[in-house]
């Protein structure tokens, strides 16, 4: 009697299912997670990477990088991202480049994360009129 119970599989594809459907659905949200962080930088470094183009401009500040950069993360994900936003002048290779870097926060669960988890720089060469 204890033998034919044991063999009885009656149920067992309710307790498969179960298993295999809380994998499959932490899977899915682990790459949508990861889709989202991947966005996030993307974008950061692109506006990051304008707002140096902007403050490059013969008559433009570095003042105007930040605030050209703060104003794209705002519109395309939130004022929070756009808070740690600096520019810097530099050089590579000896050129004068416009520096704009922007630290957030790295998204891991939702737009939640870790603070200052996420550090993109934008360079642009700086446009003289000589």
């Amino acid at each position: 009697m204890l033998t034919a119970l044991a063999r009885d599989e009656r149920g067992s594809a309710v307790a498969e299912f179960t298993l295999v459907g809380v994998l499959l659905t932490v899977l899915a949200l682990a790459v949508v997670q990861l889709a989202l962080a991947l966005h996030v930088r993307n974008t950061l470094l692109d506006a990051a990477a304008e707002g140096a183009r902007y403050a490059s401009l013969a008559g433009s500040s570095a003042g105007d990088g930040v605030a050209r950069t703060q104003d794209l993360i705002s519109t395309a994900i939130s004022a929070e991202y756009a808070q740690d936003v600096a520019a810097a002048h530099s050089s590579i290779g000896g050129v004068p480049v416009v520096a704009v870097t922007v630290r957030a926060t790295l998204p891991v669960i939702g737009l939640l994360g870790l603070e200052r988890g996420l550090e993109v720089t934008g360079h642009a060469a700086v446009e003289s009129l000589d």
